[in-house]
């Protein structure tokens, strides 16, 4: 019989299973969750359930407390710093794969293009040879005689 693999954010176990899984007793899980250490999803019913991740976050609450001494408002407080940090690493990925895709649709470096006015005031693309191989990055305006 193969045990069932649950995504890491899958609120599946109970208040009584994730105590055991966690090491603790239920009512401090109740206590954890009333001071927004670790708050599980919730049923329609208000029932309280756990997922691996949150399980594991228990396990690092305890692991704060008991080995490092610290205190529950410090690890509330760490516990946010960890999940900003998160979320922050996320948005960076999110803009660094947009940037990635946007240069992706930008012309290759050396393939810049310079527009100017035509004969009838349109604005015409002049090829990059000689005489402008190198903009100055000046910008002149021409006027025509009326």
């Amino acid at each position: 019989m193969s045990v069932p693999r649950f995504a890491e954010s899958a609120a599946v176990f109970v208040i009584s299973v994730a105590a055991e899984l966690a090491g603790m007793h239920p009512q401090t899980l109740r206590q954890y969750d009333r001071l927004g250490l670790v708050s599980p999803h919730r049923t329609p019913g208000r029932g309280r359930r756990y997922s691996p991740r949150d399980i594991a976050q228990l396990r690092e609450v305890q692991r704060l407390s008991q080995e490092e001494g610290v205190n529950l408002a410090g690890i509330k407080r760490i516990l946010e710093l960890e999940n900003e940090v998160h979320a922050l690493r996320a948005r960076l990925a999110e803009v660094e794969e947009d940037r990635r895709r946007s240069s992706r649709m930008q012309p290759k470096l050396g393939a810049r293009r310079l527009f100017a006015a035509g004969p009838a005031g349109d604005i015409v693309s002049v090829p990059m040879g000689r005489p402008f191989s190198k903009p100055s990055g000046e910008l002149v305006v021409w006027r025509p005689r009326s």
